[in-house]
């Protein structure tokens, strides 16, 4: 596509768009609206990357400058979004910018397909896999009733031990995705014993059965029906705090994963490329590589390839466009021993990702790719070393509150700052900037807080063109709660809608049976909508291993 400046970025009209995703090229379908509104609409593939927090996740989601990038809004009332995005992209190093002209009305104009809800690509992905292998389910009376009479099982719940201590069966193990293959052997060492995979709904559940299935695991293999919604919605108790995880891998189990892993790995023609050939790619400027490494935080946090970046693979296959918004980009995978790799691989395969590899020996294997590096992974965050705005301690910020001469504007999401925010903090999205602080004209000071600082300090410039006089929590919320001083819950006297997020069921009120059904049923309803669309690259490798295009 042609490169246009930030200001005038070239118009992309449905069809043309539309094109450009079933050509299979190289495409970054960035969204600028808030998540929730996102949520409400939007096409299949494209990503939600909010104009408010651009700057800090677009060098994960787009890591070569001269990707093509095509940037989606509602419609035509929303030209300024799209300017302001074009700007920054531009003001980051981004050289070829387009937009969908006329946004999603559009789009939908066209006859196109408009999607609702969130990680949608994934989601439908796990409904086919269940319709083309005919995944094997119960639902959560069959568990309770095994439960009942003591059969001889392991429920596996294939979440982040985030999810898992918020809600969990009773009973069960927290295993995420991608280590399922790799830790079942010592969990469930015994072929007589029943594994049952569970998630908060359903996507997870499918692939992480259908995952041990593909492995050839001697035990029978179940999803959990509706995973922990469609337990409570059956009317038994879910249990909340639990820690319990996967054991270390034996030597015995290891050698039975990988067994599994490569099995998995030649049904599905996982490739495999040495470090010679990842150093050509990292140095090839015409394609987009992502170096993913899909095991467990923790692992990655103690010491990763440089330039990698941390993709836990059953979050990989559950939320990829979270991950990868450059379609058709070139994704490199590893581990420590190929199990994880292999296993995530096979997905993205089948997801329709065309050019998957998983790194020969992983971390294990030649060190001409250089030390690890320890710690968390730190993305580019563009303009953030050039924003300089004043900054107050928390230890001024009390003081200053306490007299009345300042007010806190919160820029955390509208789900972290409801759980927990500065006392008297007013809810806030930057994207509305300067626009929504008018009602804050009177204060002497207004101070910008986010969880850890930083886009405050990028939205600081926004807020000063309100003509308040602005100022930084240093360290942002965090260093609040560190110096000791006391939060609030719940959101009242908030600036702006809550559309920043989608909300899921299960973050609504205990007991919203209504909105769990509604979930549930959207899920399963997306292969219908899948066939319509026609721009799904699935493929279907079925129960008799036979491959085919959906």
């Amino acid at each position: 596509m042609e490169s246009m400046t930030a200001a005038r970025p070239k118009p992309v009209t449905a069809p043309e768009l539309r094109d450009l995703i079933v050509e299979g090229g190289e495409l970054a379908l960035l969204d600028l609206r808030g998540e929730g509104t996102f949520g409400d609409g939007h096409l299949l593939f494209a990503v939600s990357a909010t104009l408010s927090r651009l700057e800090m996740v677009i060098d994960d989601l787009v890591p070569r400058l001269s990707a093509p990038i095509v940037l989606c809004a509602g419609g035509d009332g929303d030209d300024d979004l799209i300017t302001r995005g074009a700007q920054r992209l531009a003001g980051a190093g981004y050289s070829d910018i387009s937009y969908l002209k006329g946004g999603l009305e559009a789009w939908a104009g066209a006859g196109f397909e408009v999607f609702t809800g969130v990680n949608v690509p994934s989601k439908a992905f796990g409904e086919c896999i269940e319709v083309w292998y005919q995944t094997p389910h119960i639902p959560a009376t069959e568990l309770q009733a095994m439960k009942d009479r003591g059969d001889d099982l392991v429920i596996v719940d294939s979440r982040p031990m985030s999810e898992f201590k918020a809600m969990n069966i009773p009973g069960g193990i927290d295993v995420p995705g991608a280590e399922l293959a790799l830790r079942i052997h010592d969990i469930a060492p015994d072929p007589e014993t029943t594994v049952v995979v569970n998630c908060a709904g359903r996507t997870r559940s499918i692939i992480g059965a259908q995952s041990l299935i593909n492995a050839g695991i001697p035990n029978r293999v179940v999803a959990l029906e509706n995973g922990t919604m469609g337990w409570h919605l059956a009317g038994f108790e879910l249990e909340q705090g639990a820690e319990r995880s996967f054991p270390a891998v034996s030597g015995n189990g290891l050698a039975r994963a990988a067994e599994c892993a490569g099995r998995v790995g030649d049904m599905f023609g996982v490739p495999e490329i040495d470090a010679a050939t990842l150093d050509q790619w990292r140095n090839d400027p015409t394609r987009t590589l992502y170096l993913l490494d899909v095991r467990d935080l923790a692992e990655f946090e103690a010491g990763h390839l440089e330039g990698s970046k941390p993709a836990p693979g059953g979050q990989l296959i559950q939320a990829t466009d979270r991950t990868v918004a450059v379609r058709g980009a070139r994704l490199v995978l590893v581990d420590d021993n190929g199990v994880r790799a292999k296993m995530t691989a096979s997905w993205l395969i089948q997801m329709g990702w065309g050019d998957v590899h998983v790194l020969k020996d992983g971390l294990e294997g030649d060190k001409s790719l250089g030390p690890l590096v320890n710690g968390p992974h730190r993305p580019r965050v563009p303009g953030l070393e050039a924003a300089n705005p004043d900054e107050v301690s928390a230890k001024e910020l009390a003081a200053l509150i306490v007299g009345g001469g300042a007010l806190v504007v919160d820029l955390a999401d509208s789900r972290d700052h409801r759980a927990g925010h500065i006392p008297a903090s007013r809810f806030a999205v930057r994207a509305n900037m300067p626009g929504n602080l008018s009602p804050l004209s009177d204060k002497a000071v207004i101070v910008l807080t986010s969880p850890d600082g930083v886009l405050a300090r990028l939205a600081a410039a926004d807020a000063g063109a309100s003509g308040a006089q602005v100022k930084v929590l240093s360290g942002g919320t965090a260093a609040w709660v560190k110096a000791g001083h006391p939060m609030a819950k719940g959101f009242k006297d908030a600036l702006d809608e809550p559309k920043d997020v989608w909300v899921r069921p299960y973050d609504l009120d205990q007991g919203n049976e209504a909105a769990m059904q509604t979930y549930l049923g959207w899920e399963v309803d997306l292969t219908k909508q899948i066939e319509r669309d026609g721009t799904a690259n699935f493929l279907d490798f079925g129960a008799a291993g036979e491959r085919g295009s959906r």
